[in-house]
């Protein structure tokens, strides 16, 4: 699957959330790449809403990762202050790439080399005027 979608309001992106994750199979990978602001955390609450995750989902951003619980584990990474697929290895973080169980949402993927390339899906956000965003989401 290959498609592009305008966000025009948090609303609608946590809603392209909740349907990407009727599309991802378990064990997927998942890269969201995109600026700062341009809606990464938000995409991810949509698709732990469509994993029937009821715990709120925030940034993992001090914590490197976060695991919630519903219909799947949704493994939520944050990958800024990561270098390396080796520190990812350090740092515990690589039994996500991809992971045995569960969906991993990854954050930041570009900074690392390769994540993104061996990901299942990667969803582009770009940031337009006004609080639009396109949202590209490639999926195999």
């Amino acid at each position: 699957m290959d498609k592009t979608i305008i966000a025009r309001t948090a609303a609608e992106m946590e809603e392209i959330g909740v349907e990407l994750a009727a599309d991802l199979a378990e064990g997927a990978l998942v890269s969201l790449v995109g600026p700062l602001g341009s809606g990464k955390t938000t995409l991810a609450k949509g698709i732990a809403k469509g994993l029937l995750i009821t715990e709120v989902v925030v940034s993992p951003s001090y914590l490197l990762a976060r695991t919630y619980h519903g219909r799947t584990a949704l493994h939520h990474i944050d990958a800024y202050r990561i270098s390396s697929l080796d520190e990812f290895a350090e740092v515990g973080l690589d039994a996500y790439l991809p992971p045995e169980t569960g969906i991993s949402v990854v954050e930041w993927p570009e900074r690392i080399d390769g994540l993104v390339e061996i990901s299942d899906c990667v969803v582009r956000l770009e940031l337009l005027d006004d609080g639009i965003r396109h949202v590209h989401i490639s999926l195999t």
